[in-house]
């Protein structure tokens, strides 16, 4: 199990927090997209990635802040839809069977100054154990390329190549990935967890 910054504290995201969520989320696609996109596809991202405010209902969509300070974010879903926030299209509320289908890994963002420093990992294990106590066996995600390097280091294998086309014709590359999830517990001695 991966070592977290000790001052990491992983909570159940709230309506409340919604604004710095959104602009979070702005931050980490325009920074840490920059090595992976070109300006007109970072400027398009907004279209096909951003917060689903169905993971706050579900209470499955966890914030990870520093004293005061959101260093990131992320969740899981029981429900069919894969990515994408409140204004993309084609979303599902159907629940999923976590007997025969996949647990969702949704909307995973970290602050820039908080990228490689365990952020994302804290939020990835906490959405699989959560997953697991949901009873899912395995967790799908459409990654962006950014991520792909964070997933296959914590087990995630790529299973499809994506294009998403923007409104305006522009195209969005993304990689569909999964991972069969075993019976491991987040190691608590270097996370601070209240969920």
């Amino acid at each position: 199990m991966a070592q977290h910054a000790k001052n990491l504290r992983i909570v159940k995201a709230l309506g409340k927090d919604m604004p710095q969520l959104h602009d979070l989320m702005r931050l980490s696609i325009n920074i840490l997209q920059a090595s992976f996109l070109n300006k007109a596809q970072i400027r398009a991202s907004a279209e096909v990635m951003g917060l689903d405010s169905r993971l706050i209902k579900d209470g499955t969509y966890y914030a990870v802040w520093v004293g005061d300070k959101l260093a990131g974010c992320g969740g899981w879903s029981k429900r069919e839809t894969l990515y994408g926030g409140d204004h993309s299209s084609g979303r599902s509320a159907r629940l999923l069977d976590p007997k025969s289908e996949a647990a969702r890994i949704r909307a995973m963002y970290t602050h820039p100054d908080w990228a490689r420093r365990g952020v994302g990992r804290l939020v990835l294990e906490t959405c699989e154990q959560a997953a697991r106590d949901a009873g899912f066996k395995c967790a799908e995600m459409m990654s962006t390329l950014a991520g792909v390097p964070l997933y296959e280091a914590c087990g995630y294998e790529k299973t499809e190549p994506h294009i998403d086309t923007t409104s305006d014709g522009t195209k969005i590359p993304l990689v569909r990935m999964g991972k069969q999830l075993g019976s491991v517990l987040i190691n608590s001695e270097y996370t601070q967890i209240k969920i």
